[in-house]
């Protein structure tokens, strides 16, 4: 059965729409199952997940924002496994629950600046004109700023928290993505096929949505990974300003911050928050870098 049901997946003539769609998406599970840095980072994402998912469970039912002043900037050990900071809170317990903040900040920054960014590149492209000079010059103005820089300022005239947080940071990340949509756009319009179904008297929105977005999705899914890294970085910076998650919630940029002042005394309260957004940042860029050898048709 497994047998058949391969060979159904990796044939090269398909019966279906379905057939096709599910067998690029075994042929691309395949190509990173066998590449290691992107099965590691495919690993470390999953890790992630299931750390925002079962961190309750995972912490053994202690809270990240009980405090114990008694037992303060306590070492790790058997009853604190990385231990405690300058209030006495499990650290081990804040870093998984930082894991849900991390990942909530992640996913509402993608599912805002990869459509925006997608939309504004496929219009330009594809309508040209002053249409198209007008969206690339507003998206030259946001590049001409360090998204570091242009967070900060945009954050700082919100307010701190984690839905302005991830306001200002979708302010600043969508311009690149509208570059690699309009490039990509301004080379699909020029195809066969499309002046085929322009010809036939498909609409303006038929051809967007219907022919050129999907083939722009797999250029912006691999940016989109690659930024992920970025976007913590990003993050855990405002968070470490006091623009991010505010306390008592499990930030990791926040938690770096408070261990700043014993670092060299209690090196555990700021080094183990650092390195869960080491690891995690590094895990996007792995998969990143897998993610792009399999949608690069010059790898194949």
């Amino acid at each position: 059965m497994s047998g058949n049901l391969t060979q159904w997946l990796m044939s090269e003539a398909p019966a279906s729409r379905r057939q096709a769609v599910l067998g690029n998406a075994w042929r691309g599970l395949l190509a990173i199952v066998f590449n290691p840095a992107a099965l590691a980072g495919l690993c470390i994402v999953a890790v992630l997940v299931l750390m925002a998912i079962f961190a309750p469970q995972l912490a053994g039912g202690i809270s990240p924002i009980e405090q114990n002043l008694a037992s303060r900037l306590a070492p790790p050990s058997a009853e604190h496994w990385f231990g405690t900071d300058e209030l006495g809170r499990d650290i081990y317990a804040r870093t998984l629950h930082g894991a849900r903040v991390t990942l909530t900040i992640v996913m509402l920054v993608s599912v805002v600046v990869a459509p925006v960014g997608l939309a504004v590149g496929t219009f330009a492209g594809y309508l040209g004109g002053w249409i198209d000079a007008v969206l690339m010059r507003i998206t030259d103005i946001f590049l001409a700023f360090p998204r570091l820089v242009l967070a900060l300022a945009f954050a700082a005239a919100l307010g701190p928290g984690i839905e302005n947080a991830v306001i200002a940071i979708s302010l600043t990340a969508w311009p690149p993505y509208a570059r690699i949509a309009r490039s990509e756009t301004v080379t699909i319009a020029k195809s066969d096929f499309i002046l085929a179904v322009v010809m036939q008297g498909a609409s303006t929105w038929r051809v967007l949505f219907k022919h050129i977005v999907p083939l722009c999705l797999s250029s912006v899914i691999v940016r989109l990974t690659l930024d992920m890294a970025g976007i913590i970085l990003t993050a855990a910076g405002l968070g470490f300003l006091g623009l991010g998650a505010q306390p008592p919630s499990a930030e990791w940029g926040a938690m770096v911050s408070a261990g700043r002042d014993v670092i060299l005394d209690q090196w555990w309260v700021a080094t183990i928050p650092g390195i869960a957004i080491f690891i995690v940042s590094l895990g996007f860029n792995l998969l990143g870098d897998g993610l792009r050898d399999v949608f690069d048709p010059k790898s194949s």
